[in-house]
């Protein structure tokens, strides 16, 4: 109830968000924005004739130079009027998300220890183990890349136009590729703290890993450090909650600076971006089941019947987490041993989040194209590898896709302050890809049952009761 009062709260700060930036452009910044627009023109314009003098000691030249001088003053000067005009809105998303990236290596440390150390402990099932995770490592690279094809293929970010902030202006990507030296920089880390004060993703996650798989090693001993980090990561999740409750007066605040900033016209391009994103989860589950159906045949569509509820429920709170006992029902009343249910379904609430793994590289890129950030090929694919290793571990949390993002896009230049476009239509695409969720998890488990001979035929033996 307290999530669906959350996000009803979202929507309804969406809505004032939209109707207070409409007013407040109209009243406030249309003026400076028109103000903004001439100068913009007349710079074009002076920079298109000086190209055509060819004598630069000419008074003419002179002349329009300084005369461009005047109008980027101008500009600059209007430029900053706005940003002031707007500061209580965008201060108010600001420090949202700076809550939101002052949890991000404790959540990234005590989530992925817990995971790996759990996953590393159970000897017996090693095999199942391994089984587990290559579905779990292949169903994320389908994902990212799915995310990444569609992305490129709808562009929705393309129309928006946005200017980078001032400390961007002058940079991009291709002046900043990311070397080999670079990126190993940013995997290996010299100091575990270094790594969390500065939210170096990539460090913490190796460390996490190390620390993981050293926790499983030493056997009982290391039931103490796991216990100690699953209670400190239920911690973060309730500083996660109590974070969650200030999103309204974010959402409000960043709806409110971008219309008020762009004009209505920029939601055209947020109602494009839904409704392709849910075109995009769409061809995910056709890809999920039919990916099912090799393993499970026919009683793929048995399966899918059986967890829409699961489906229905996370979807409309908005976390797949809220399914969880429905779908544990729903799996071993299918047929699933309840071993492998109750291994297999916990590590892929915390590593196979397919509807998550595709909305990050879409929602990224979507940022890139906002901001006229050009990738090359290479650096899509460098940020889809490293999706796939920040993204572990961030299960359960509302909304986390977000903290994933932020940490991300920064190392490709693509300014932070982009999430703020997202704020207020993430909880629309977080139910879908919360959906999309159980359903790749429900697939898993079913799947690596069926690989396991523990697959009975119970769900038909209700089926014919129920007859």
């Amino acid at each position: 109830m307290q999530k669906s009062k959350l996000t009803l709260y979202i929507f309804i700060a969406l809505v004032l968000g939209v109707i207070a930036g409409y007013i407040y452009n109209v009243n406030v910044i249309g003026n400076i924005n028109s103000k903004i627009s001439t100068a913009d023109a007349t710079i074009k314009n002076i920079s298109t004739h000086l190209l055509t003098v060819k004598d630069t000691t000419t008074a003419e030249y002179k002349s329009l130079k300084l005369a461009k001088t005047t109008q980027v003053t101008i500009r600059s000067t209007n430029d900053s009027l706005r940003d002031d005009k707007l500061e209580g809105y965008t201060i108010l998303s600001d420090i949202f998300l700076r809550l939101i990236k002052m949890i991000v290596g404790p959540l990234v440390f005590t989530t992925l220890v817990v995971g790996v150390a759990k996953l590393g402990d159970i000897n017996a099932v090693g095999r199942i183990g391994g089984k587990t995770l290559l579905w779990f490592l292949s169903a994320t690279l389908v994902s990212l890349l799915l995310g990444m094809l569609l992305v490129n293929f709808f562009e929705p970010g393309v129309e928006m136009h946005l200017a980078l902030p001032d400390s961007h202006l002058g940079t991009g990507i291709q002046a900043t590729g990311i070397t080999l030296k670079d990126f190993i920089s940013h995997v290996v880390p010299r100091s575990f703290f270094e790594a969390m004060a500065n939210n170096e993703i990539l460090q913490i996650v190796v460390f996490s890993l190390f620390f993981g798989i050293a926790t499983a090693a030493i056997g009982d001993m290391g039931q103490i450090v796991i216990k100690a980090m699953d209670a400190i990561a239920h911690v973060i999740f309730k500083i996660t909650g109590y974070i969650m409750l200030l999103a309204p007066l974010a959402v409000f605040g960043a709806i409110t600076a971008v219309v008020a900033k762009q004009g209505l016209g920029v939601l055209s391009t947020y109602a494009i971006f839904i409704g392709e994103f849910y075109f995009s989860l769409l061809i995910l589950w056709l890809i999920i089941v039919l990916a099912g159906f090799f393993v499970l045949r026919t009683r793929v569509f048995n399966l899918v019947n059986r967890i829409k509820d699961a489906m229905l429920i996370a979807f409309g709170t908005s976390t797949s987490e809220a399914a969880y006992p429905k779908l544990l029902l729903e799996l071993e009343q299918f047929g699933c041993n309840s071993k492998i249910v109750s291994f297999v379904l916990p590590l892929g609430y915390s590593f196979n989040l397919d509807g998550s793994m595709m909305y990050m590289t879409f929602a990224s890129m979507f940022l890139a194209q906002a901001y006229s950030i050009h990738l090359s090929f290479v650096h899509e694919i460098t940020m889809l590898l490293i999706l796939m290793l920040t993204s572990k571990g961030m299960a359960g949390i509302p909304r986390a896709s977000l903290v994933v993002i932020a940490g991300t896009i920064s190392m490709f230049n693509i300014p932070e302050a982009g999430i703020a476009l997202l704020l207020g239509i993430d909880p629309l695409l977080d139910m879908g890809r919360s959906a999309t969720n159980v359903l790749g998890n429900a697939m898993a488990t079913a799947v690596v049952s069926k690989w396991e001979g523990e697959l009975t035929e119970s769900d038909l033996a209700v089926n014919n009761e129920a007859a």
